[in-house]
């Protein structure tokens, strides 16, 4: 592409009265005549925040990024965006990742820049910048935070996100003091970062290297490695050729990388959030995929040994061979797919090595046999469920079981530890109102708690059912996102304590074996409860979004508007 069609000429290139303001107005940041001569303007999309403690370590990395684009050739232009601290938001951080998605798309489409580098690292950060990306199309290029070191405590290693579960039953269980669960607090979180689990940050940054939108190694490299910041200061380079060569996002994001990315997804044990993220980022480019589709990684094998499905964390992935080694054990099952070095993503393990079996298995003596999520159908979920199987007790992966309901988080809250909860180890827990709407926003509350009393006498696991979602550092026989959701009206509003459900993982199915003439009785005195929100963002959410088999994305971002801005604000 040439400097005289670079999208940046309709700002900086002009010898009018436009031209002189934009340009005029950068120079009082101390750019040269020079930086206006034609040059790519590269956006670097920042989402560094001190209540994202993931993305903690952005700062750095934006400035080696400008380091490698001025290298290059470009002109690097750093911009905030709102950013989305898992661990710190309220209600759930999920509620804002369309929020996210809105803020990106409408920043790169406002400002004058030829191609964007997204820097994010926390759960709802990532999907959300590649969404509103996505619906500009501009050459576009990641640089994930990294996670954070490993865990350390009394001579082991922890993970962040899933011994936090463990611990908090434990205590629950009157196995660990309080004590010993506040002295693991210092020793969890040792660095900036992401978490070290194979949770959702680092499930979609391994995700986002596997569909070729980062250089290689980008998933693994711990936050405070040297080599994470010289992998940012490269991507500052790449992303002048990919803008030079007009390489837009929906080249390299296309149905075959998505698909590598399902593949990859059970390969690594990967967070269930992956399945409404790539949904939903499939939807802003007009790629077709479905909740079905996730059915290709049924069969592959879990390669991966990460927690919450293993034993390992990422600092040890990372140096077993990270990413690169994984998709060479997937080899030929990967589809041809370009990425952001402009070749196939089998390149970026032409020359890969595993440096440790214990961490990354062989296809043929993995960790666990086919891994993958599991779509679920039936009556109690005509448009879908899902479940992590890797995560699961295999026991419990064919089970029928009366219900013991929770009408909403409250509810449960209220209830769990009630020594007279009517609840035995064959029960199964429905909770219903943390749907996308429900919620609002769909929170990660999905792996409910044991209940106290059966904690007590040992038991860890037990089969759960929500509309909700979970945490991808957490694990058990969780069955989330049921669709439709309880708070419009879907067959899990009508579920009753006692009700009878059977789970078969195996055949895809999750049924409510109550008699239809039943659940139209129940239906007619049915209502939904009030709405929570009346105003702002949050309204506009509720009234707008879709459900998760659909992604969740608000109904009217869905899609991509490429169209150049053509009017003047002066």
């Amino acid at each position: 592409m040439t400097s005289n069609g670079r999208r940046s000429r309709g700002w900086y290139g002009k010898l009018d009265r436009d031209g002189f303001i934009h340009r005029s107005w950068m120079k009082n940041q101390g750019f040269p005549d020079h930086a206006f001569d034609g040059r790519p303007i590269i956006g670097i999309c920042n989402t560094w925040s001190e209540f994202t403690p993931c993305n903690a370590g952005l700062r750095v990395l934006a400035k080696a990024v400008k380091r490698g684009v001025w290298e290059a050739g470009g002109f690097p232009v750093e911009f905030p965006t709102t950013s989305l601290g898992e661990t710190q938001m309220k209600p759930t951080a999920m509620l804002f990742r369309n929020l996210l998605a809105m803020d990106v798309e409408e920043c790169i489409r406002a400002y004058g820049m030829d191609g964007v580098v997204l820097l994010g690292g926390c759960d709802k950060t990532t999907p959300g910048q590649i969404m509103g990306a996505a619906s500009v199309d501009l050459p576009t290029i990641v640089v994930s935070a990294g996670p954070m070191l490993n865990g350390k405590w009394r001579g082991r290693d922890i993970g962040s996100g899933t011994h936090v579960w463990k611990f908090s039953e434990d205590v629950r269980a009157g196995q660990m003091t309080i004590q010993e669960f506040m002295s693991a607090e210092a020793g969890n979180s040792r660095s900036v970062g992401t978490c070290m689990t194979m949770g959702t940050a680092s499930t979609m940054a391994s995700l986002v290297e596997v569909m070729g939108l980062s250089l290689p190694t980008n998933a693994a490299l711990p936050a405070v490695d040297a080599r994470r910041t010289t992998l940012a200061h490269l991507t500052g380079r790449r992303i002048v050729r990919l803008v030079e060569d007009d390489v837009r996002l929906s080249r390299i994001l296309t149905r075959e990388s998505f698909e590598n990315a399902i593949l990859a997804n059970a390969a690594i044990g990967g967070s269930s959030n992956a399945v409404v993220h790539l949904l939903a980022i499939a939807g802003r480019l007009g790629v077709e995929l479905t909740l079905d589709d996730f059915e290709l990684g049924a069969d592959i094998p879990l390669l991966v040994n990460c927690m919450p499905s293993g034993q390992y964390l990422m600092e040890d992935f990372c140096y077993a061979g990270g990413i690169p080694a994984v998709l060479a054990e997937l080899g030929n099952r990967l589809r041809f797919a370009t990425t952001v070095l402009q070749s196939d993503i089998r390149d970026y393990c032409a020359d890969a090595e595993c440096y440790n079996r214990d961490v990354i298995a062989a296809f043929e003596d993995p960790v666990k046999d086919a891994a993958g999520i599991r779509v679920l159908r039936g009556s109690l979920a005509p448009d879908g469920a899902i479940i992590k199987p890797s995560a699961a007790s295999p026991e419990l992966l064919e089970h029928t079981g009366p219900a013991v309901v929770f009408e909403n988080i409250e509810d449960l809250r209220e209830r769990i530890d009630d020594e007279n909860l009517e609840v035995t180890r064959n029960s199964v827990l429905v909770l219903k109102g943390c749907g996308p709407r429900g919620y609002p926003g769909m929170p990660e509350v999905g792996n409910m708690p044991i209940p106290k009393r059966l904690a007590g006498q040992g038991i860890r696991d037990m089969v759960r059912i929500s509309d909700a979602r979970m945490s991808g550092t957490a694990f058990g026989t969780v069955v989330l996102h049921v669709a439709p959701e309880a708070q419009i009206g879907g067959p899990l509003a009508l579920v009753r304590t006692g009700d009878q459900i059977m789970l078969s993982a195996s055949r895809g199915k999750l049924e409510l074996l109550v008699d239809s003439r039943e659940l139209a009785r129940r239906r007619e005195s049915w209502r939904p409860e009030a709405q929570r929100y009346s105003r702002g963002y949050a309204r506009l959410y509720t009234d707008h979004v879709l459900q998760a088999h659909q992604g969740a994305d608000l109904d009217f971002l869905v899609g991509k508007d490429t169209r150049p801005v053509t009017r003047e604000s002066h």
